[in-house]
Order: structure tokens, then C-alpha cells, then sequence
């Protein structure tokens, strides 16, 4: 804006009157021209400046900022100062006749370079956007996969004078309670001298041995508990398994942690060697991928119930050939408690040995083809059943059964009694036997059987059951 400064007006002082001119009035004339002149310069337009200040800020900003935004503009006929200052002070904005010049210093670019940020990872697939198999997968691994552990096998080693101690098997296992108890199998820490517990977000930690059954294949081993949020897995039941059902494994096949496999329940109550010379009722054959590593861990449901606990694998290459077994989760329940409160669990025992009877023996033994039940090969002589009155057969028939270790060929003996119930539940094979035992009778427990004899005569025989003894294969 311009600046208009007040005007002064020297006035004589004298009396008013007649004006004289004469030579000193002309002087006092002239001299107050002179001066107003002088005075009212300021508040006129700097017309004579442009031209010397657009010279001056021209070599400014070519100093200060060789980049210069020109824009064209109308011609105007003005000029603008933001104040008014000398023309050596820096000038930022200058209007000229022709063009608007807008000198802006470019900063000085810092000898800092900026690191390239990755790329934004896309967000993964919302539960809406899987599919329905998808979702019951995700959900039982997220429900389960933090109570599944990996269970190392640790032996002492004396090394160059010094104990060693380096791994010689693992397993997988799972939390049974919040105290810490954690089932596997009993082949997975069998010869340990110590025992360490890997849990799902790395953790190590050091694990005792509580109890160890060889019959079922199973045991518990502890950690302690303090500090840590333990998640025991639900139990489900053998009853609820039909084949066809969806199977799903999670263990730690290879050494590779948290792994999840699926696949379907593709039968029911299979028999499968144990650690001893018994057998192993109702364990559940799957084709989920089971391979060395995952046993001990546990069989799921889709629901992320526990209806198994992987043992064993049927294959010549010692992985996964699509026909796996696992303890079926009814007899868990019976062993693991008892390992956790005695360090043991004693079966019943009946003391027998025998198999299914099959109708095309029928003629042989005297039976009619279409009975069904569990035909006694042999009776230990001072056990239960031969205490009782069980009867094995004695004579030997053409009907070869198998080859045995010496590759010597056993047949089928006649003469020996067919169980068809216990306790009034029918007994269709010795599997029905073997599973009646193994989950409603405990040693001590006295059990009915009703037995066809060779004389076609069927007869109710009282057994005192006893303590399964140890026995290898």
C-alpha cells in the first residue's frame, strides 16, 4: 500500500493584509514550492523503480534459487512490495509489466537416502471367503494346535569322559490337564533318560515320566505347570466315530512342528499289536497322513474332539502309506487317569488264547455254520479261565491256521469251547471279547460267559478275572 505522509504548509504569521510582492516574498515563494515539492515525493507511485529493482531480484534469485516458475499473466501496470524495504533485501514476490515472476528457493536435497518400504502384504482371506471344509479346518487347528507338544527322547551318553546327553527318538503328545499331565505313547519315551517337552510357541522345557502302560501303548509325562496357560483337549467318544467321518491329525512328523493332516476314518475297531504280546482293541484305522513323528499326538473329530491318539503306521517305506491307527480315546480314558494317579494301569485278564470263529469250521469242530462267537485255541492252565473250567481243543484237525516263528505250520485243534456272550452281550468275534474286557472289567471283576461244547450242550461258566501279567512279544 502506498504511504501518505501529512503535507506541513509554512503560513507567515503576521497581520492579514494586502499581499506586497517585492524580492524577499518571491524568495519565501519559492523557497515553500520548493519544500512542498520536496515533501509530497513520497506519496507518489515509484514509476522510476521497477526496472531496477527486476534487475536487482533477478541476480538474487539467481544466487538463491536457479529455478525460476514463470506464468504468464495479463499486463498490468502495477507494482506490489509486501513493505517497503532498501533493494538489497531479498524480495519474494515482483510483479512486472509483462509477467509474474515467482522466485521460490529449492531447498538443498540432504545426502540422506530413503529406504524403499516393501511392498503392503495383502490381508488374508477373510472366513467368509473360504470354503466350508476350509473353515472347519481352520477352526479345529486354532482350537487344537496349542495343546500339541513335541516330545524328545534324551539319553545320557558317556563322550571323551564326559556325559553327553543327545536325542534318540520323538513323538508328539498332549495336554491332558492345566497340572501339566501331557499324553503320548509309551514307544516314544521308552529307554529315555530324560524327557523334553517342546511346546506350540517354541518353548522347551524339561518333563518327567509318570506313568508308562506298554499294554495300551501309552503314557503321561509332566511339566511343570506354573506360569503357563495350558489347553487340555476335549474328549470325544467311540461311540459317536462311523466310518467316514472326517479324521484330522495334528502332530510333528519329522520334526516339523504343528503340522495338521486329514483324512477320513476308514474303519473301526481294528486289533493292533501293543508293546506286549496283547493286543490292542477298537483302534481306528485312517487314511489321514500319519509318518514318524506324529505318534502320540492326537486323532480329532471336526469338532476337535479327541477320538484317537495316533500310534502306529502300516507301510514298507516307514511313511505315511495312507493306512494309519490310533488308540481309540475310550480306552485313554480309562488308562490315563490311573497312569496319572498310580504310575500304572493293570488290565484284566482272562487267560485264553483264541480267535474268530469262522463257519467253515463248522463241520470240523461240530458247530453249526451259522453260529458265531470266539473259539478258545488255548487256556493258560492256572489262569482265570482254566481255573474256571474254560476248555481248549486238543485235537488236531487238517485246517492249517498260520506259520509260525520257526516257519512251522499250526492247524486248527478241536474240541475247544466257543464263547457267544459276557454278561449277556453277545460275542460275534474275539474282538467283542477283548473290547467288552478292556472297557467295563477291571482284575477282580467277576464276568458270566455262555459257551457252546464240542456236545453241541451250551453251559454259563463264572471266570474271576486277574491282573494281566507282563509279557513281551
Amino acid at each position: 500500500m502506498s504511504w501518505q505522509p501529512k503535507t506541513w504548509f509554512l503560513i507567515p504569521t503576521e497581520k492579514r493584509g494586502p499581499m506586497k510582492t517585492n524580492k524577499r516574498n518571491a524568495r519565501y515563494i519559492l523557497l515553500a514550492a520548493l519544500m512542498v515539492l520536496s515533501l509530497t515525493l513520497p506519496s507518489c507511485s515509484f514509476t522510476t523503480w521497477p526496472s531496477r529493482l527486476a534487475g536487482k531480484v533477478e541476480e538474487l534469485a539467481t544466487k538463491v534459487a536457479p529455478e525460476v516458475v514463470e506464468v504468464e499473466r495479463p499486463v498490468v501496470k502495477t507494482v506490489v512490495v509486501e513493505k517497503e524495504v532498501p533493494v538489497e533485501v531479498e524480495v519474494t514476490r515482483i510483479v512486472e509489466v509483462e509477467k509474474e515472476v515467482l522466485v521460490t528457493p529449492t531447498p538443498i536435497p540432504l545426502a540422506i537416502s530413503t529406504p524403499t518400504l516393501p511392498a503392503e502384504t495383502p490381508p488374508p482371506a477373510t472366513w467368509d471367503e473360504l470354503d466350508v471344509e476350509s473353515q472347519i479346518l481352520t477352526e479345529v487347528y486354532r482350537k487344537v494346535n496349542p495343546s500339541v507338544v513335541n516330545v524328545t527322547n534324551l539319553a545320557r551318553l558317556e563322550l571323551f569322559a564326559e556325559e553327553e546327553v543327545i536325542p534318540q527318538g520323538e513323538g508328539s503328545g498332549f495336554m491332558w490337564d492345566d497340572q501339566g499331565h501331557i499324553v503320548t505313547n509309551a514307544h516314544v519315551v521308552e529307554g529315555a533318560d530324560e524327557v523334553q517337552i517342546t511346546l506350540y510357541d517354541g518353548l522347551t522345557l524339561p518333563a518327567q515320566v509318570v506313568g508308562v502302560d506298554p499294554d495300551s501303548d501309552l503314557a503321561v509325562v509332566k511339566i511343570d505347570p506354573q506360569g503357563l496357560e495350558l489347553r487340555p483337549v476335549e474328549l470325544g467318544d467311540i461311540d459317536d466315530i462311523v466310518v467316514g467321518q472326517r479324521a484330522i491329525a495334528i502332530g510333528n512328523p519329522f520334526g516339523f512342528e504343528g503340522t495338521l493332516t486329514q483324512g477320513t476314518v476308514s474303519a473301526i475297531g481294528r486289533t493292533i499289536p501293543s508293546l506286549t504280546a496283547f493286543s490292542i482293541p477298537e483302534a481306528i484305522q485312517t487314511d489321514a497322513a500319519i509318518n514318524p513323528g506324529n505318534s502320540g499326538g492326537p486323532l480329532l473329530d471336526s469338532q476337535g474332539r479327541l477320538i484317537g491318539v495316533n500310534a502306529q503306521i502300516s507301510s514298507a517305506v516307514r511313511a505315511s502309506a495312507g493306512v494309519g491307527f490310533a488308540v481309540p480315546v475310550n480306552i485313554v480314558k480309562r488308562v490315563v487317569p490311573m497312569l496319572i494317579a498310580e504310575g500304572h494301569y493293570d488290565h484284566a485278564w482272562l487267560g485264553i488264547t483264541g480267535g474268530t470263529y469262522n463257519p467253515s469250521w463248522g463241520k470240523a469242530l461240530g458247530f453249526p455254520e451259522e453260529t458265531r462267537g470266539a473259539y478258545v485255541m488255548e487256556v493258560v492252565p492256572e489262569g482265570p479261565a482254566g481255573e474256571a473250567g474254560l476248555q481248549a481243543g486238543t485235537r488236531q484237525t487238517d485246517i492249517l491256521l498260520w506259520l509260525n516263528e520257526f516257519e512251522q505250520p499250526v492247524y486248527l485243534a478241536a474240541g475247544g469251547d466257543l464263547i457267544v456272550a459276557i454278561d449277556d452281550q453277545p460275542v460275534k468275534n474275539f474282538d467283542d471279547l477283548l473290547v467288552y474286557l478292556e472297557r467295563y472289567t477291571s482284575p477282580g471283576d467277576r464276568v458270566e460267559l455262555t459257551v457252546l461244547r464240542d456236545d453241541g450242550q451250551q453251559q454259563a461258566i463264572t471266570v474271576k478275572l486277574g491282573k494281566r501279567p507282563q509279557r513281551t512279544r
